[in-house]
């Protein structure tokens, strides 16, 4: 050992020394033993003095450990809202999944662990999402899952083991849920905030091919034989001291065809379509500290009744079955997502009414979920909602829905190279009636029957590590008073006008049926290119034909009435009157309406 060497380790020894010592004097009330002078110590003295050192290091630490109480070494737990990743005891260990959609809070503040950080979990339909510490307190990205979480300011215990228990949802991988984003990281991840940028383009191609390329009866398909971007939406998720925020906008068709199933604006004054077009999610609230997390928020937030998510790259298919389509994407109001332990979340909801924007009439909607993942392959979510009044020009008449889904992974297989990798399977059933008012829930003599029932049943099976994934599936619906199917576009109508062409009076009935195979995918987590073929039958005239839904010369601006064949409006929703108005027999236009609908889809989605 060189002279240099020497001197500059025991330049180290005696520093090390001093501050140890000093440490314990002041910790434990010992005094410590004075340190020689450098210069009289040989390299014997030096290696009896790092002997020394070490021994009272490993001294020191066995003294702090027998002081702690349990209580300072046990962090308090933490948690959030929309989903997460994988499991722990029958299934290797996973890293927490991602994103936050449609709809939750994030991990900030949080002092990082030793070694890597998990990645954020994701968010689901289901509208949970699962907390983790936040890429910038860690140096670490994470992922975030449809809304953004906030965590405990305390570090959770050091642990030996991969799989979180604090964090709800996060001892398993639950990416591959429909409703779910797949992606398990984000791109760019700060303390204050993590942002989210959605692109979804289709091309479709209806085989009744109606002359005005417009497809009838769906929340995702709205266009033949044209390229459409259906969703634009940029934002994400806001996050500091245990104070949450979230908005995402929504270009595209979105923001004109999820409005006009909302007739709730024509109460009252002040455009609330136009206010809200371009937003999807906007919600600002907090995160409390209690169990493994509670949050409170108030604004607009998705809805999870129906399984799949309001955003097309989270879900398994791209058009959903009419248990999807005809219930909620959205409710403006506040929840309250509480998680009692990190399997389980409750969720009840105070909101406007049945995806309104406002409230019908004298009373608001009430409603909640109960999320329940007990193992990594299996989870269960339990919607129910009711007391809304949600009919216009119906003030007493009340509305009451149950909606439950069951996902199931029943195999999973890793390693099994350019082979199946994965199956699972979703099952949905939904019920619900209006009662009052003239209306009752199994008709009768106190009046017609105003009743839902449905169901949708999918199944996937993911290929070659998850590259490409095929997902087959369908579902059928009752809905006599076809309060909840969506009201064809004829010459512009919506849920406020009306049209005299497609009535939806109490009593009248609405059974349809649809089958769907997709195709996806997907060379990275952040894009999924998609192939679908499906057909949708009913038993009533419904999907657009060769005709399509357009007057001639364009909508009149007035659907709640008959048009003539010249183009005008006639003025009436009387036929009799309307036959007076335009000229007699013969003069009044109808849209053509065809009781099946094949359909061909392609395109790509990309979020981040």
């Amino acid at each position: 050992m060189t002279h240099t060497r020497v001197r500059t380790y025991r330049r180290a020894a005696l520093i090390l020394l001093g501050v140890g010592l000093t440490a314990s004097q002041y910790a434990f009330g010992q005094t410590a033993p004075a340190v020689p002078q450098p210069e009289s110590r040989t390299t014997t003295d030096i290696l009896k003095e790092l002997e020394f050192l070490k021994n009272r290091i490993a001294q020191l630490e066995a003294e702090l450990r027998a002081q702690l109480s349990p209580a300072q070494t046990t962090a308090p737990a933490v948690a959030q809202d929309h989903a997460a990743v994988s499991t722990a005891a029958e299934e290797p260990p996973f890293q927490a999944s991602p994103e936050a959609t449609a709809n939750e809070p994030k991990a900030a503040d949080v002092p990082a662990p030793e070694g890597p950080a998990p990645a954020a979990p994701a968010a689901d339909s289901a509208g949970t999402q699962a907390v983790a510490p936040s890429a910038a307190a860690t140096g670490t990205p994470q992922s975030a899952a449809g809304a953004s979480q906030q965590a405990s300011v305390v570090p959770p215990p050091p642990s030996t083991s991969a799989v979180d228990l604090q964090t709800p949802f996060a001892f398993g991988d639950f990416t591959w849920l429909n409703g779910t984003p797949r992606n398990k990281d984000v791109v760019v991840d700060t303390p204050f905030f993590t942002p989210e940028v959605r692109f979804d383009t289709h091309y479709m191609t209806d085989f009744n091919q109606p002359v005005d390329h417009t497809i009838v009866g769906a929340t995702e398909s709205f266009r033949s034989g044209e390229v459409q971007v259906e969703q634009i939406s940029v934002g994400g998720d806001f996050h500091w001291q245990n104070v949450r925020g979230r908005v995402l906008t929504m270009f595209g068709l979105f923001a004109t065809t999820t409005p006009r199933n909302d007739a709730s604006p024509a109460v009252g004054q002040w455009d609330l379509r136009n206010a809200y077009r371009y937003v999807s999610e906007a919600y600002g609230g907090y995160h409390f500290n209690v169990n493994h997390g509670l949050n409170v928020d108030a604004g607009i937030f998705v809805s999870y009744i129906g399984l799949f998510s309001y955003y097309n790259f989270d879900n398994w298919t791209y058009q959903p079955s009419y248990v999807s389509s005809n219930t909620p994407w959205f409710f403006n109001g506040v929840r309250v997502q509480w998680f009692p332990t990190n399997k389980l979340k409750i969720e009840p909801w105070f909101i406007n009414g049945w995806q309104s924007l406002g409230k019908f009439n004298g009373h608001p909607g009430l409603g909640g979920q109960i999320l329940y993942r007990p193992k990594e392959w299996l989870s269960m979510v339990f919607n129910q909602y009711g007391f809304g009044q949600d009919n216009l020009g119906l003030p007493h008449t009340e509305r009451i829905h149950t909606d439950d889904s069951i996902e199931v992974r029943y195999y999973n297989n890793p390693n099994a190279g350019n082979g199946i990798s994965k199956m699972a399977f979703s099952l949905t059933g939904d019920a619900g009636c209006q009662y009052g008012g003239g209306l009752n829930c199994t008709g009768g003599a106190s009046g017609p029957k105003s009743a839902f029932l449905g169901w949708m049943l999918y199944n996937r099976a993911w290929f070659h590590h998850d590259l490409f994934a095929l997902t087959l599936g369908g579902g059928k619906m009752n809905n006599p008073g076809r309060y909840l199917t969506l009201l064809p576009p004829i010459d512009g109508a919506d849920s406020i006008s009306g049209s005299p062409y497609f009535t939806e009076n109490p009593g009248q009935k609405a059974h349809m049926w649809d089958a769907t195979v997709n195709f996806q995918y997907m060379p990275k987590q952040y894009i999924t290119w998609w192939f679908e073929a499906g057909y949708r039958h009913a038993d009533i005239p419904y999907f657009a034909g060769r005709g399509g839904v357009t007057p001639p010369g364009g909508n009149n601006g007035l659907p709640q009435y008959f048009t003539c064949m010249s183009g005008a409006t006639s003025g009436t929703n009387d036929l009799g009157q309307a036959y007076t108005a335009c000229g007699g027999p013969g003069t009044v236009w109808f849209p053509d309406l065809r009781r099946g609908e094949a359909k061909l889809s392609i395109g790509v989605m990309v979020k981040f």
